[in-house]
Order: structure tokens, then C-alpha cells, then sequence
């Protein structure tokens, strides 16, 4: 199981990473081998306000429908349009390609109280 250490995760298994203000979040490698076989994606709209552990959309893998919760609180700026037609690549590529949305964080340090690598590795093996 890949777990980048350039990221924070939730126990819920989303990873959040933060770039140039924002942040970047996804699904791990542990949550979308547990899914199978992933067939949509609904994510949020651009714009859309999300609070930290509420909901950010869904995935459907032909196992299951999941939530997929928000790592942290603040305003969608962009959603990954590509999953839309090649949803696939949230397992091809969970760390990579298969992105769910990047988010404008409230508040100063956004990804405070989230896991280190080596935390989730622990919850999750």
C-alpha cells in the first residue's frame, strides 16, 4: 500500500495536500483498493462551501456507493472534470491523475489535526 509522505490524511481515508494556499485532496490507495473497481465520481460544483469531515461527494465502484468526506473546511476552486469520462483513474492513479478537488481553506492552518504518513499507515494495516 502506497502512502506519499507529502500528505496528510483523514481516517476516513481521503489524503489532503497542500499547495500554494490551497489544498488538493483525493482518495488513498488503501480506499480505492477497498472499492474495486471505480465507475463515477460525483463531486462538488466550483464554488461550493465544505465543512471539515462533511460531505464532498461520492464514489461508485461496481462493490459499493461511498461518501467522500472533506479533509478540510473552506470553498471548492476546482473539481478534477477528467474523472467524469475516465473515472478509472482514481485507482490507476489515487495519488496522481485521480484527484478529486482542490479547496480554499479557512482558517490558518488548515491541515492541523489530520494524520502524518506514518499515522494512517497505523489505522490502516
Amino acid at each position: 500500500m502506497e502512502v506519499p509522505e507529502d500528505r496528510s490524511y483523514t481516517k476516513d481515508h481521503e489524503w489532503a495536500m497542500a499547495e500554494e494556499g490551497k489544498v488538493r485532496v483525493g482518495i488513498t490507495d488503501f480506499a480505492q483498493d477497498a472499492l474495486g473497481d471505480i465507475v463515477f465520481v460525483e463531486l462538488p460544483e466550483a464554488g461550493q462551501k465544505v465543512s471539515q469531515g462533511g460531505p464532498l461527494g461520492e464514489i461508485e465502484s461496481t462493490k459499493s456507493v461511498s461518501q467522500i468526506y472533506a479533509p478540510v473546511a473552506g470553498t471548492v476552486v476546482e473539481v478534477n472534470s477528467a474523472l467524469a469520462d475516465a473515472p478509472e483513474m482514481v485507482n490507476s492513479e489515487p495519488y496522481g491523475g485521480g484527484w478529486l478537488a482542490v479547496i480554499e481553506p479557512e482558517g490558518e492552518e488548515p491541515l492541523a489535526g489530520l494524520l502524518d504518513a506514518a499515522g494512517y499507515r497505523a489505522i490502516s494495516e
